[in-house]
């Protein structure tokens, strides 16, 4: 299975923890270890799950200094990168000329330059992406000697503590270089959980390390991509390719809180990036769909591609699916998807078409559990 597939710096240590491997964007991935994917992720929500990330994309922009590389970037997407200060990330998005939504990625203030990580199935078009419209006034280096890991949940900090005690200072959506097992590691406090947790960048030398010197304490458990989906569903956070593509604009999507308000009409950089006219006119007078969150009625899990309607006999769908399953912390099924605007009230009540049958499922707030990020 895995000839023609990438392997990130811990497959070994996959294999010896005993992980089911399955492709995932190229790379031959764990979806679950021995523990299974309901333990693993009530273990991220307690106690502190480690997730091998290395397939994602790690790239450095660099200009002649942070200002003019941050002016660059905000060329492709909609976030005020010139005013985020050193040691900070922030979450964004790349947009396209119809506002829809190419990737979303994190990116850095590292002083000289900015540090970006973007998803793995996208990494190769992002870059060619930032290389067409950067180059040469900006320096694009894909990070390829550098592994990947996070670290989630409430016992994340006090285990990464114990080999660097100022961490406990790193508030949410820091970054900063600390060693780790004696490694020079870029970490960020940040993940895709919805739980406190960081995300550590590793030279790749000493990545098994590392990641040995994590996984050996007692309240860390090596946690696949099955729970990975059902912690981030839970999050109420989008997966790209499913409840975001080019299809999507970010106020569709519910994503407006990533626009800050120097880049809106009026603000000091309004505008000037891809689909500016289109995602600006929908702040000013919305869209006509929107995100939410959904809880089916019944026991049964509604998944990606289910129909919904406004009523149990309507010919007409008003939505769609885009992640559904169940939700371990809540204990019940969850779901996110896009309907019409009219119908976006919480409590209103819809009907999901599953194996012929209509079956009630019911708008309601994201997250479907609360967030533990440390501000």
């Amino acid at each position: 299975m895995g000839e023609d597939l990438n392997k990130t710096p811990f497959y070994d240590m996959h294999l010896i923890n005993g992980a089911k491997m399955v492709p995932f964007a190229g790379y031959d991935m764990p979806v679950q270890y021995p523990l299974g994917v309901m333990k693993e992720h009530q273990h991220t929500r307690t106690k502190a799950g480690l997730f091998d990330v290395s397939h994602m994309g790690q790239v450095i922009l660099r200009g002649a200094d942070y200002a003019s590389t941050a002016r660059a970037l905000e060329r492709l997407i909609p976030m005020d990168v010139q005013g985020l200060a050193e040691g900070r990330q922030r979450y964004g998005f790349f947009t396209n000329d119809a506002g829809g939504i190419l990737d979303d990625l994190m990116f850095a203030n590292r002083g000289d330059h900015i540090f970006m990580v973007v998803n793995a199935a996208c990494k190769t078009a992002d870059i060619a992406h930032l290389r067409a419209h950067l180059e040469p006034e900006i320096h694009v280096k894909e990070i390829t000697n550098r592994a990947l890991l996070a670290l989630q949940g409430p016992m994340a900090q006090a285990v990464l503590a114990e080999h660097y005690p100022p961490i406990v200072d790193m508030k949410f959506m820091d970054v900063d270089t600390i060693p780790i097992a004696g490694a020079e590691c870029w970490v960020s406090r940040s993940g895709y959980t919805g739980e406190d947790g960081f995300e550590i960048s590793i030279p790749q030398a000493a990545a098994e390390t590392v990641a040995a010197a994590l996984a050996d304490h007692a309240d860390v458990e090596w946690i696949g991509l099955g729970a990975r989906d059902s912690l981030r569903l839970e999050a109420g956070l989008c997966l790209y390719g499913h409840d975001i593509d080019t299809g999507t604009t970010p106020v569709e999507a519910a994503l407006t809180w990533a626009i800050q308000k120097s880049r809106r009409a009026g603000g000091s950089a309004a505008g000037g990036f891809p689909g500016d006219t289109i995602i600006l006119d929908q702040l000013a007078q919305g869209a006509s769909r929107k995100r939410v969150g959904l809880t089916p009625q019944t026991r049964a899990p509604m998944r990606e591609g289910v129909a919904l309607y406004a009523s149990e006999d309507s010919s007409t769908e008003i939505g769609t699916i885009t992640s559904g399953g169940f939700g371990p912390t809540v204990g019940t099924p969850v779901a996110m998807g896009y309907v019409d605007i009219e119908m976006t009230a919480t409590g209103t009540v819809l009907f999901g078409e599953v194996r012929g049958k209509r079956l009630p499922i019911q708008v309601s707030p994201l997250p479907h559990t609360p967030s533990n990020f440390k501000r």
